[in-house]
Parts: structure tokens; sequence; C-alpha cells
């Protein structure tokens, strides 16, 4: 089902599941914030976990991210397939952001729907995919849902009684831009000469660059509270988020991304080294 990119699908999946305040939502452990937005919009609680045996029994809705977004993680196919067991035994689907997946550096980021991970049966289970990393298309707003079809459909009786259409140009721009890997391999060319100058040049400087093996992200420390370096990066004017923004187990990392211009990024990669 085509999307209004993927961060529609995030914020609004629990309420166009149903779910309520007597429900629960469990979403990883360092996580992008509209997982725990879209449980708050539908009035349900949040939950985070760091491995499948965590999320507690009476869990409704189960949020994947791998590649993560912060921290660049990229989950084996057997730590998925044991999410998508303990999904399955709380009778919870299990909804894989996947906006990352061609962006691997250091692992293979693999699809909870690979057959690797789930076989042939997509029961309970779902991908979320965008156009935004991969064809560098944000301002589009084109994802897509792919996976179990009484799901997509309980999606798509939902949604198309509340406008939420993606338009016809926009449509075709997404076929062109998935008939075409080519401008896809491009991009990520670019991100992956970004990331090799900032990733030494914060090493240079004391920062121990941590997960990180795909995506868009560099998860870094240096020991301290992460709104001081923060604070310390913005004297050489680089902007860096917080990492517990994204929940308190990032209380000492900050995320920095390579989403700016070569240039841009050989200039900070300087002021990080002092050259």
């Amino acid at each position: 089902m085509p999307s209004i990119g993927s961060k529609e699908i995030v914020a609004l999946l629990p309420i166009v599941f149903g779910l309520n305040q007597n429900s629960t939502v469990a979403i990883p452990e360092l996580a992008y914030p509209t997982y725990a937005v879209g449980a708050l919009l539908a009035h349900a609680k949040f939950v985070t976990y760091r491995q499948a045996s965590d999320i507690p029994d009476h869990t409704d809705l189960i949020w994947v991210n791998s590649p993560s977004n912060p921290t660049g993680e990229v989950l084996s196919a057997d730590q998925l397939k044991e999410i998508v067991a303990r999904g399955r035994q709380l009778s919870a689907p299990v909804v894989s952001d996947e906006c990352y997946i061609e962006l691997g550096w250091e692992a293979e980021p693999i699809s909870i729907l690979d057959p690797r991970v789930c076989g042939t049966d997509f029961t309970g289970i779902l991908a979320v995919h965008s156009l935004s990393k991969r064809s560098n298309l944000a301002g589009y707003r084109s994802g897509a849902v792919l996976g179990d079809a009484k799901l997509i459909n309980d999606i798509v009786s939902l949604r198309k009684h509340a406008g939420l259409l993606v338009s016809t140009p926009v449509q075709l721009a997404t076929v062109a831009a998935l008939a075409d890997d080519a401008h896809v391999a491009i991009q990520k060319a670019r991100y992956a000469k970004r990331r090799e100058v900032l990733r030494a040049a914060l090493s240079s400087a004391g920062f121990k660059i941590e997960h990180s093996q795909a995506g868009l992200y560099l998860w870094a420390t240096n020991g301290s509270d992460c709104l001081e370096t923060v604070n310390w990066l913005a004297g050489k004017g680089i902007l860096a988020a917080p990492g517990d923004f994204y929940g308190p187990a990032g209380q000492h990392h900050v995320r920095l991304a390579l989403t700016a211009t070569d240039e841009r990024i050989a200039s900070a990669a300087a002021r990080l080294t002092g050259n």
C-alpha cells in the first residue's frame, strides 16, 4: 500500500489498528521519537525493549527499526526471527521500519519479510519503506507498507476514508524512482564518502563510534553527557542531536548526520581535527 512517506504510518498505525488507553506499544530502547508519539496519539502506553524477551505479555503492537535511527545498528536474521515469534505468541503485529535498509556499510541490513526471517509466511508482520533516504526524495512524501495481506487491507480500509491518498504525480515519481537503481548507487556512494571523512575526524577528536553499521548517522560518544557534547560541538559550528532525545540510554551519545553537503562535511571534519 502506498503511504504519504513512512512517518505517516509510524505516527498513525496505532490509531488505525484501534489501540486505546488499555493498549501497549513496544518500541526499541533507543528509537525515533515518533514511535512513542504514535502510541500517545492513540492514548496507548509504550514500553521499550532491547531484545524479544523484554517485550511484555500485554503488548498489542511491536515496532522494529533496522537499520536503527539513531544508532545505525543492524539486527540479524535470528534477532528478527525472535521478535516475529514473540509477536505471534502475543497476537501482536510486528512492524519493521526499514527506510534505511539500502544503506548498509559494515553489515547487510535484512528485511523482516526476507525468507531468512519468515520463510513465506507474512502473518502478523509488516515492513515500512520510504524513498526519502534511498532516492533523496524526502519532500515528495512517498512510502509504502508491505506484508500481511489482512493487515494491509485493514490499513487501506481506514486510510481511504481519512483522505490519506498518495497523489498521482507522486505515485508516478515513485514508479520512476523504483525502476532505476543507478541513482541509488550514486547517492549511497556520496554518503559513504561523507561517512569516511566524518568518522575519521570524530575518531581523531577522541570520539568512539558505536554501532553505525548502516544508515545515515554516526552514533558517537566521548564519555560526556550528551548535552555537554552537543555544546562542545556547537562551539565548533557542528550541529548534533543529543542521544537522550531518542531515549535515556542515549545519555552519553550524540547522533551526527551524513546529510550535509560534501563541502560542509569536509569543513566540519577540519574543525574537529584542527586543520
